[in-house]
């Protein structure tokens, strides 16, 4: 799906980067600096991207993209995340034959590794002969993966306003022991997820995404549970999308899957034997 752009030269269309992430569920917003927001087009404007080109990314697009990550909101300011940034060939070829992340992560320019880190925390906490027990409980391993995923996500936005398009790789997760060899992490840190960064290769097909209605993930006071409706509307919404792509699947079918027993985890019903590997126990 693309956005058609009727405003003024200059000015996003927000209407129809609503209708094509909502499609008929799309609301409308009247407020000027809303209409007017480029900020806001952008993130509307977001999909994934699978195929890149062969054109390089600068040192200097990776390290804005690391200070807009480290400008994210960090639990307490304990910033227990890093990133391990994967350029060479055969590591990523390793990430897709020894770890089992996606083909085309070999194929990608570069490869961020966003970490769940308690080791720099630790080390700090050894230099300074105290103990690291609490990083032991599943609350610290929590606070990690949620302040990598908050990392993360500024550094896509700008990766995205450079023109460049991204992928999350929780496929990393395949195998986070075999992950952390290949890069050296110590105890106490485990790859979360990897991002695949590289300038979309003008072929590729893919379009804005359809998401669930807002009223299904949007309730006001008290929590409102999904309907048989809303299954069946976005179950249109995103065959129809799929269909335009050349794989005519819904979405309901791929939840099921996934929830109904642990083979829909591709091996990583393992993870607590894993985290308690790398030195989260999360107790």
């Amino acid at each position: 799906m693309t956005e058609s752009n009727t405003s003024a030269p200059g000015t996003p269309d927000i209407d129809a980067l609503l209708r094509a992430r909502y499609g008929a569920a799309a609301p409308a917003l009247a407020e000027p600096a809303l209409r007017e927001s480029a900020t806001l087009a952008g993130l509307l404007r977001h999909h994934t991207v699978r195929s890149f080109t062969d054109a390089p990314v600068s040192d200097e697009a990776i390290t804005a993209m690391v200070a807009a990550a480290q400008s994210a909101a960090s639990s307490s300011n304990l910033q227990l995340w890093s990133v391990v940034e994967v350029r060479d060939a055969a590591t990523r070829r390793a990430l897709v034959d020894e770890v089992g992340t996606s083909t085309f992560v070999a194929d990608a320019p570069v490869i961020l590794l966003f970490i769940a880190d308690w080791a720099r925390a630790s080390a700090i906490a050894a230099a300074q002969g105290a103990t690291d027990s609490a990083a032991d409980y599943l609350e610290s391993t929590l606070v990690a993966f949620v302040d990598a995923a908050l990392a993360a996500q500024n550094a896509v936005i700008t990766a995205e306003s450079l023109g460049l398009g991204t992928c999350y790789l929780g496929s990393v997760r395949n195998d986070p022991e075999r992950a952390a060899e290949l890069i050296g992490l110590p105890a106490r840190a485990m790859v979360a997820f990897g991002l695949a960064v590289g300038y979309p290769d003008p072929a590729d097909t893919a379009g804005i995404k359809p998401r669930l209605a807002p009223s299904v993930v949007h309730s006001r006071e008290r929590y409102s549970p999904i309907t048989d409706a809303d299954v069946a509307a976005y179950d249109a919404e995103i065959a129809a999308y799929h269909a335009s792509q050349g794989r005519p699947t819904g979405w309901s079918r791929a939840v099921i899957r996934r929830v109904k027993d642990a083979a829909g985890l591709n091996g990583r019903d393992r993870m607590r034997a894993w985290l308690t590997g790398r030195g989260l126990p999360s107790n």
